[in-house]
């Protein structure tokens, strides 16, 4: 199987332009392609992993990808996919973003020598005067062609319309390619299905200026269960790279809980394990669907694909505690995420050091309707601190049950959670 019959397998083929001519260079040797990523945040997100990936696929298909970072580009905004113009940055922000995807993309990549590259279009649009760029890249694009794009033709039928800023972004990026193409010998561009026109695009200007064949590769967008792209915007669901923004726990139980229909979708995206293999298991998933092996197999892979082994094992950890699980080995940030799925409350050090009685506790923070019934539910064997039992009624918790530095977790009955802060 070609690598192109392999992306086309895993559903990650959404449009490709002369796909014979493509296939043919890309079995005679090794092809330079690249993807761009706008820097309008410092953190990239789970819509930015559909080119990433396919450009991780390639280059372990033994082709060499380029990562544009665009420092320029992002001054301006791309329509695609938009409603409406979105703020533009100031050269502060701007900077701050680049830096902060810099150090993102170079986790998902090889950057070593003879690998992937890393560059800023900032670096050949940096000084280059309006009238020059008209003279030599505007003159080659009609009007004509560009209003034919989707991504232009949706804005002007829309309320807001399209600025002359933003709609200039197609020939921007055309540009870029054209410039990657003499400078690198880049003959493919990938990305998401709504980059299809600002691709093809690219491949037009440089027939039309350099008389070369360059080529285009787009997949499906990541959906949300919405039916949203996901990324940025409001409308779409926010599950970014950065684990300050979305920690490993809650990036774990999102594709945790991704429904039955997707989950062979997504791991035919994100898993790198051979398509005959993925069968298998969705077949197994199938055979008890309750157990959501394949949900499990997708969360725990893409996690540590995407922020480590360790961190992903913490996350299953903290996962496991709200199922009765151990919270050893865990610290503040893995139970700090819990919070998103358990009620919660502060406690003073002070109040803590002095000892609470377990009665008391249960009561207070509606663990249990009365002290009453929380002395009838230990005696039953039903009140946990950090999972484990209780045996006397008479316990006072101190600052000795503390399960990391700052939490500790107590619970009635089977599913009946309260996590407590020490400030």
């Amino acid at each position: 199987m070609t690598i192109l019959d392999d992306l086309d397998a895993r559903g990650l083929i959404a449009d490709v332009s002369q796909k014979d001519e493509l296939a043919k260079l890309m079995a005679a040797g090794s092809v330079t392609l690249y993807a761009g990523y706008d820097p309008t945040s410092s953190s990239l997100h789970v819509g930015n992993l559909v080119p990433m990936i396919l450009q991780a696929r390639l280059q372990r298909a033994g082709h060499r990808p380029i990562v544009v970072v665009g420092g320029a580009t992002g001054m301006i905004g791309d329509p695609s996919g938009k409603s409406a113009e979105r703020s533009l940055l100031d050269d502060d922000t701007l900077a701050a973003n680049v830096a902060g995807i810099r150090a993102q993309l170079s986790r998902f990549l090889d950057f070593s020598d003879g690998g992937a590259l890393l560059v800023d279009n900032a670096d050949w649009f940096r000084g280059v005067g309006y009238l020059e760029f008209l003279r030599d890249a505007g003159k080659h694009l009609t009007i004509n062609y560009m209003l034919a794009k989707d991504s232009v033709r949706s804005r002007l039928e829309g309320e807001s319309g399209i600025s002359y800023t933003e709609f200039s972004y197609m020939l921007l990026q055309a540009w870029d390619f054209v410039q990657l193409s003499r400078k690198y010998d880049c003959r493919l561009q990938v990305g998401g299905s709504d980059q299809w026109g600002n691709i093809t695009a690219g491949c037009e200007l440089s027939r039309r200026i350099d008389g070369k064949q360059l080529f285009g590769l787009v997949a499906p967008l990541l959906l949300d269960s919405a039916g949203n792209k996901m990324g940025k915007t409001s409308t779409g669901e926010r599950v970014w790279l950065d684990p300050a923004r979305t920690s490993p726990y809650k990036f774990y139980q999102y594709w945790l809980n991704v429904p039955d229909d997707q989950v062979r979708k997504l791991l035919l995206i994100f898993s790198l394990r051979p398509v005959a293999e993925l069968d298998d298991l969705v077949q197994a998933h199938t055979a008890d669907s309750a157990k959501r092996l394949a949900q499990k197999t997708l969360a725990l892979e893409f996690t540590a694909w995407v922020h480590g082994e360790e961190a992903a094992r913490r996350a299953v950890a903290a996962s496991q505690v709200l199922f009765g699980g151990s919270l050893d080995g865990l610290g503040d940030a893995d139970l700090e995420a819990l919070a998103a799925d358990v009620p919660h409350s502060e406690i003073t050090k002070d109040e803590l050091s002095r000892g609470v009685p377990i009665i008391e506790l249960l009561a207070s923070r509606s663990l249990c309707a009365s002290k009453g019934e929380a002395r009838r539910l230990i005696s039953q064997g039903g009140v946990y601190v950090n999972n484990v039992r209780v045996e006397a009624a008479d316990l006072a918790v101190t600052t000795s049950h503390l399960a990391t530095p700052s939490f500790l977790l107590v619970r009635s009955g089977r599913k009946n959670y309260h996590l407590l802060r020490v400030i």
